[in-house]
């Protein structure tokens, strides 16, 4: 198994996680200290980050409302956005003091409401600013990474991302994530810049190639587990241009982790076979062994005392947010996608959809919608 790869930059230090990495993409809205808890219940493996948290709230706001996590989050990164490195590195060591395992620098959301701000994909255009960031938080003994767009609107991006990464490498960054796209800051919507630009995968596996020593991340497009892994194998590498053509031959070098976005979350189940392949970033541990089990069309072992066990942690954490003043809906609203396929499944995400809804609605749905799947699965098997 790859070893961590961070050898390189100002600082030196070996820092980031043992590669290969799945971790799953911080997204606006979704990846919130409830969908964390609930990912971290179906992969011990997966590295998770927050939504993005822009440097000035935590600097003005509610800190423990925005850095407060439950400590089986771990490994959990937050997604810092700003521009300031005066700004930015206190963040960082605000949020280090919560006990966050890196510090990640928002370089790739194209939003209006982020441009405003002077942050995201449109410092590609400014990867001096980024750099001088990147250096400010280097003070913190956490990892500091950045994650990016391959460009923006015109750039030339075998010229933008190259300036970028080599800039945040001598700053000291421990790794990149880099969303295979560009993003239009005007006139694309964020779902169409997540949509619309081509994929360049090939363009990364270069990067990485003439960046031995740092670590690289993909994100963009990874639908799949295998099609994830496929990135990690030196035998399964795009090809060499962004055509993607048989004719075109294979170049790069294969990277150091995946980042899936709204697949994971869509498909949440699919988190159950990470752990399979992958190891824990902080611990090293080597991938679990993952078995046939008849509740589960897929390779990965999924057993009712499996589901039972997923089901009673939701609907205790839920009663405990409820007791603290929250609604179930809070919690259950990121677990609609779980059981994919699966016999009762539409059973389930009706009850989630509905009853979770209501103002008195308690942990006993959650119960409710698992032994809709429960039956059903149960029901089939004694008809097999």
């Amino acid at each position: 198994m790859m070893e961590s790869v961070q050898t390189d930059g100002k600082r030196g230090e070996n820092r980031y996680f043992k590669a290969p990495v799945f971790a799953v993409a911080p997204m606006i809205d979704w990846t919130d200290r409830h969908y964390r808890f609930f990912a971290r219940q179906l992969s011990s493996h997966a590295l998770l980050y927050t939504e993005m948290i822009v440097a000035d709230a935590i600097l003005r706001g509610d800190r423990e409302k925005l850095l407060g996590h439950d400590t089986s989050e771990h490994p959990v990164a937050l997604q810092l956005g700003g521009s300031d490195p005066a700004k930015m590195a206190e963040a960082a060591r605000i949020a280090e003091g919560f006990g966050y395992d890196e510090i990640n620098m928002n370089v790739g959301c194209p939003s209006d409401r982020v441009q405003s701000g002077t942050f995201g994909a449109c410092l590609m255009q400014e990867p001096a600013l980024v750099a001088d960031c990147i250096a400010a938080m280097k003070a913190v003994k956490i990892p500091v990474t950045v994650k990016c767009r391959i460009g923006v609107d015109d750039q030339d991006p075998e010229v933008a991302l190259r300036d970028l990464v080599q800039r945040v490498k001598d700053a000291g960054t421990d790794a990149v994530w880099v969303h295979a796209r560009k993003a239009w800051l005007k006139g694309l919507s964020p779902r169409e810049n997540r949509e619309i630009p081509p994929l360049d995968y090939g363009l990364v596996h270069r990067l990485k190639a003439e960046n031995a020593n740092l670590f690289i991340g993909l994100n963009g497009g990874l639908q799949r587990l295998d099609q994830a892994l496929s990135h990690l194998d030196p035998l399964s590498l795009p090809t060499g241009g962004t055509t993607g053509t048989a004719a075109e031959p294979a170049c790069g070098a294969p990277l150091d982790g995946v980042m899936l976005g709204r697949a994971a979350y869509h498909d949440s189940g699919l988190l159950t076979a990470a752990d399979g392949y992958f190891v824990h970033p902080l611990t090293g541990a080597e991938p679990m062994p993952v078995d046939r089990d008849g509740f589960s069309d897929h390779d990965h072992k999924l057993s009712l005392d499996f589901w039972s066990g997923i089901r009673d942690a939701m609907a205790d954490y839920a009663a405990a947010h409820i007791e603290n003043g929250g609604r179930l809906i809070h919690v259950t609203r990121h677990m609609v996608g779980l059981f994919q396929g699966w016999p009762g499944a539409r059973r389930y995400r009706q009850i989630l959809s509905t009853e979770a809804t209501r103002k008195d609605a308690g942990p006993q749905v959650i119960h409710a919608a698992f032994d809709a799947v429960f039956e059903a699965v149960t029901a089939r098997q004694a008809a097999e």
